[in-house]
């Protein structure tokens, strides 16, 4: 049965059925907002599907901030997620009790096609996936556990939403509020010298061989930081690297080393267990990485003379 109590539209599941953006698979209104709540018998859990007919506004930044189509789970009150966009369709999700809640929201711009529908059906609690070991919860874990079940994530809002699923989207609301940061210094590039041939094949000489180029450092080892993680775990610097067989005739040992080095601040996340066991702290956080500007090939034979 089906029964309005205001905004919500509650349904009794005893079968299979669907939900769906108006109009599906055509382009669906704008400024709306729809609840359903489907509820099962106390003994049944449900499983949702979706269409693979899937599209709703982009996302930005990568949260689904517009219109967007939500999923609750009443008896564990939690956000199995959102979602928006026409990428990827959607995973099926089943429910860890009888009850769930459905929202979708469009705004007054940019309405897609061919919005959403989801496909209904009920799950005896013996059928329903096999129970999971006991997994920690984010703020119980230990650092290089967590760190490694972090480092496995693509998005910042994959990582908040694992660290608290229940309120990451006020987390990432408050993680991007404006604030005050030190901004390192734009990177200085040479400009190549236009001459004869010679002089473009000595710069290629140049360029291939002891020059900044890209590596991948290791946030926690870079910083000597064990005690925090940060996500991206790694990101790229300019560090000297080449051969240096040119350097010079009398030297046996020529080694390409950095001749001008600057700092430059990257912006990234933090996550650091707060005191007592309370939780876990996050928040944005400039860190310093050496990047080397300049680079030659220099003797070291003798100690450095």
């Amino acid at each position: 049965g089906v029964q309005d109590s205001q905004q919500e539209k509650i349904i009794t599941v005893s079968g299979e059925g669907m939900v769906q953006s108006p109009d599906f698979p055509n382009r669906y209104p704008r400024s709306i907002e729809m609840v359903w709540r489907l509820v099962a018998t106390a003994n049944m859990r449900i499983q949702l599907t979706f269409d693979k007919r899937f599209g709703l506004e982009d996302p930005e930044d990568g949260i689904c901030k517009y219109d967007f189509v939500e999923i609750e789970d009443l008896s564990e009150k939690t956000i199995l997620g959102r979602w928006c966009g026409s990428q990827l369709v959607p995973p099926s999700q089943t429910s860890k009790g009888s009850q769930i809640r459905i929202r979708f929201i469009s705004d007054e711009y940019l309405p897609s096609d061919p919005g959403f529908c989801i496909h209904y059906s009920l799950l005896p609690l013996s059928v329903s996936e096999p129970e999971q070991p006991a997994v920690l919860p984010p703020a119980l874990q230990g650092i290089e556990e967590l760190s490694e079940a972090v480092e496995g994530l693509r998005t910042v809002e994959e990582v908040m939403r694992y660290l608290e699923p229940e309120r990451w989207q006020v987390d990432m609301e408050e993680l991007y509020k404006p604030s005050w940061h030190v901004l390192g210094k734009s990177f200085i590039h040479s400009k190549k010298a236009r001459g004869a041939d010679l002089n473009l094949l000595r710069d290629e000489v140049r360029l291939y061989s002891c020059t900044p180029r890209n590596f991948s450092v290791s946030l926690r080892e870079e910083l000597k930081r064990t005690d925090v993680i940060f996500w991206p775990s790694c990101l790229l610097v300019n560090r000297c690297g080449g051969n240096c067989a040119c350097c010079s005739h009398r030297c046996y040992d020529c080694q390409c080393v950095p001749t001008r080095v600057t700092k430059k601040y990257h912006e990234v996340l933090l996550l650091k267990h707060r005191n007592g066991g309370k939780g876990l702290q996050k928040s944005l956080t400039d860190v310093p990485l050496e990047h080397h500007e300049e680079c030659a090939c220099v003797c070291k034979e003798n100690g450095g003379s």
